[in-house]
């Protein structure tokens, strides 16, 4: 009995050891969550982590990327939108260098030997189903944005991976958004064995709700918010003809229009939904018609550049039927579109240039709508 004392002792000095040396490489103090994540990983065990956007969840994911690399395995990391696993391509990159990160998208396969590979989660799935050797040395697989296993239409995918992945492969599942937390860890770990659940919810940055009504821009929850609207709908009386209600196109501002508001109120960058491929880029048009410029000429410059450079290899002709001239004005006014009808090679200049805060308007569908860091205030 004291001899099992000693040993369990033993590897928690060790674990405990393990995760001094990983913290010691951050330049700031880790939250309570991530040290509890930490720990869990530590001892062999798969995480369900549910914390808001921008807490600092990848720092776990960070954490398994490096216990596989000490063991001399691999770690996976999925992402459900090509755009968010363009950008864990390149922040990976710069952490771990190019020649260790991969990336497996619909679009890209670069280096997919590499012990870490950022992939979408359909290209594992179908790696499971083929038996791919790539699975060999597979220490971890990180599942972000895993509340995706709730979508009607997607979500078989995450269960097939879920219910297929080796046992010996640990998960580390990532979510903002798990309302039922508890019970999405209690069905893991049916599955898996050895699943425990770190739950924060406390954000970082306050969010704040507003709407516009009108000319007008209030805070959602302001006890003011319900008189705005009784004095609009006052002031609105009358302005229909023969005594009608005025149409409700008084109230919705166009697009323009919110833009200007917001260049004005100082929240921009933004990036404004629209669940219409053909909505964004009537967005941006309008945008253009109505003279929208939010870039300053050193802005524009360096717009240009990297967009002229990132081309370069594509043909004049097919530059022409992709309506570049049009595209790259609307970028060097800080004005953007970004679905999934674009070339992968203008939606990933977009999101260079917004998260460099040179485009300060991006209109998009889903494909930004999930865990993706962007400079955005709105």
């Amino acid at each position: 009995m004291c001899y099992n004392r000693g040993v369990d002792k033993g590897k928690k000095a060790e674990e405990t050891a393990e995760i001094e040396e990983f913290v010691s490489g951050y330049s700031f103090p880790l939250d309570g969550f991530q040290l509890e994540a930490i720990e869990h990983l530590a001892r062999g065990r798969s995480v369900l982590v549910v914390a808001p956007t921008g807490s600092g969840k990848t720092v776990v994911a960070e954490f398994a990327v490096w216990v596989a690399e000490r063991l001399g395995g691999k770690t996976f990391y999925t992402t459900p939108l090509k755009a968010l696993s363009n950008q864990k391509f390149r922040d990976f990159c710069s952490l771990y260098g190019v020649e260790n990160v991969g990336l497996l998208t619909g679009d890209n396969s670069i280096n997919p030997e590499a012990p870490v590979v950022i992939m979408t989660t359909e290209v594992l799935r179908n790696m499971i189903y083929e038996r791919s050797p790539a699975l060999y040395g597979l220490q971890y697989v990180v599942l972000d944005e895993c509340h995706y296993l709730m979508d009607p239409f997607r979500g078989p995918v995450w269960e097939e991976i879920i219910i297929h992945l080796p046992v010996e492969v640990k998960i580390v599942a990532l979510s903002a958004t798990v309302s039922n937390y508890r019970e999405f860890g209690d069905w893991l770990n049916e599955l898996r064995g050895d699943v425990e659940v770190v739950y924060h919810d406390r954000r970082p940055v306050p969010l704040r709700h507003y709407y516009l009504i009108g000319g007008i821009m209030v805070n959602l929850l302001s006890d003011r918010s319900p008189r705005v609207v009784e004095e609009y709908e006052r002031s609105m009386k009358g302005r229909g003809r023969g005594g009608r209600r005025p149409r409700t196109r008084h109230l919705i501002p166009r697009r323009a229009d919110v833009v200007e508001r917001l260049r004005r109120s100082g929240m921009l960058p933004a990036i404004y939904f629209i669940f219409s491929r053909a909505g964004c880029d009537a967005g941006v048009a309008h945008c253009l018609e109505a003279g929208a410029d939010l870039t300053t000429p050193e802005e524009k410059r360096a717009i240009e550049q990297q967009a002229l450079e990132r081309a370069a290899w594509l043909p004049e002709e097919d530059l022409k039927v992709f309506g570049f001239d049009l595209w790259l004005e609307a970028l060097k006014r800080g004005l953007a579109s970004h679905h999934a009808g674009h070339l992968p090679l203008f939606k990933e200049i977009v999101e260079d240039l917004f998260a460099q805060g040179l485009v300060k308007v991006v209109f998009a569908t889903e494909t930004l709508s999930l865990g993706i860091n962007m400079p955005a205030k709105t």
